[in-house]
């Protein structure tokens, strides 16, 4: 077992401790403001779970993997923008305005010649976002990772609050899907991208159900939340947000379609606003993956093909240990994506199997997948398909989880990757599976 030099230490066991008083104080204070008396009693176990979840990322990467991406960002990253501010506030503050992906700028290339992410300016982001934090943590990376824990909670709280005002009486099962899913506390909580976008995704989802659901066209708040997060995801994981637009526009078609009563005209017009919707979708996510080389829909095919491969056969095997898994190589074309559409989103929702199971982490996460079986099949036998089909907030749900389920099953090959790049679906997944009935 390999101890990472540069991770968790002393400081931690004196700096992170406080941090949690702080921030459970700060919670504690707002709670009543944020919270309704159904709701109340889950807010500040799910805040400490997500601490729990961020400190145990960090144990296991520091003393287990010996390494990753968590230290990366912190250890390989922000501790030289730290040392900077330590020596020369200028000098900080000049490495946190410089974008990443070029040259090094002279005057700070000293630090930033050792910021292993520098040349990425996704994964730079995030390191600014870290150093940011670590000036009021003093570079500790516990307490940092508090902080991270904590976006990533205020995101999924805010979409728990929206959600369950519309669905009355379902309080403790959505509590569960967005709040307490176990691979989404442990990988959604520390020091990662995915702690960030899964913040920001919950954001969005309230913000947007505030405009497409209660029509809050005109509340500035939601605009600014819309333009935030939408902001943090496309910066960081453009693809997530490259997955929820068009499964938004079927969230508005389902909408104004259901509220046509009219059998008759309900054939006539629905073609129409299909139609339309279908092409705003497109548009809008032609606009973003424009943007992106990587995701623009003429080389998504391609791209899946060579992520595969790369996580199967490269980099992946070398760090994903012996987690993967085979449903065929994608082609390069979107006809051979789509063959594969069936298996890569079964591997993404109730793999890994019980008997795939190499190491204690798929161990959990196939206990998490084997329950996720039983409430699909549970929901089936219920009728859940039919009761949803109604609702056009749960068949966006349904859609964006069986898309996404799709594009990172597909894409990734290895159960240990895997198990962190789908935790954006699991909440609206469950969502769909839980809800009985909108009040």
């Amino acid at each position: 077992m390999y101890v990472l030099e540069g991770g968790m230490g002393i400081k931690d066991l004196i700096i992170t401790p406080v941090y949690i008083i702080l921030l459970s104080s700060v919670a504690n204070f707002l709670r009543p403001y944020v919270t309704t008396k159904e709701t109340r009693k889950y807010f500040l176990p799910a805040l400490w779970v997500r601490f729990f979840g961020a400190i145990m990322l960090g144990v296991i990467y520091q003393f287990y993997y010996g390494g990753g991406d968590t230290f990366n960002y912190f250890t390989h990253g922000s501790k030289y923008i730290w040392e900077a501010f330590l020596d020369d506030p200028i000098l900080g503050l000049k490495i946190l305005l410089e974008s990443g992906g070029g040259e090094r700028m002279p005057e700070t290339f000293q630090y930033s010649q050792h910021i292993w992410y520098y040349r990425d300016p996704r994964s730079f982001l995030v390191v600014k976002i870290v150093a940011v934090i670590d000036l009021l943590t003093f570079h500790t990376y516990g307490a940092t990772a508090l902080f991270f824990a904590a976006f990533s909670f205020s995101g999924l709280w805010a979409m728990y609050l929206a959600v369950a005002k519309m669905y009355k009486n379902n309080e403790r099962w959505l509590a569960i899907a967005i709040l307490f899913v176990p691979s989404v506390i442990f990988w959604g909580s520390g020091i990662l991208k995915d702690t960030i976008t899964l913040g920001a995704l919950g954001w969005l989802t309230y913000a947007s159900i505030g405009l497409i659901d209660k029509g809050q066209y005109k509340n500035p708040l939601i605009w600014i939340l819309t333009i935030a997060s939408s902001y943090l995801i496309y910066n960081i994981k453009s693809y997530i947000l490259i997955s929820f637009l068009p499964t938004a526009f079927v969230w508005i078609y389902w909408k104004y379609q259901s509220k046509i009563k009219n059998v008759a005209l309900k054939l006539m017009i629905a073609p129409i606003l299909l139609m339309v919707f279908a092409l705003a979708g497109y548009f809008a996510l032609d606009q973003v993956s424009a943007y992106d080389e990587k995701y623009s829909l003429d080389s998504f095919a391609q791209q899946a093909a060579i992520t595969a491969y790369d996580i199967r056969y490269g980099w992946g095997a070398r760090t994903g240990g012996d987690g993967g898994y085979d449903i065929g190589i994608p082609d390069g074309t979107l006809p051979g994506m789509l063959k594969l559409l069936p298996a890569a989103i079964n591997v993404s929702l109730f793999r890994p199997y019980i008997w795939e199971v190499r190491n204690p982490l798929m161990l959990l996460s196939a206990l998490e997948s084997l329950v996720v079986l039983l409430l699909t099949l549970v929901s089936i036998f219920n009728g859940g398909l039919r009761r949803a089909i109604n609702d056009p907030f749960l068949v966006f749900s349904l859609v964006f989880s069986l898309l996404f389920a799709f594009a990172v099953g597909v894409s990734t090959a290895n159960f240990g990757t895997l198990m962190r790049y789908k935790i954006p679906l699991m909440s609206f997944f469950l969502i769909f599976l839980s809800v009985k009935k909108k009040q």
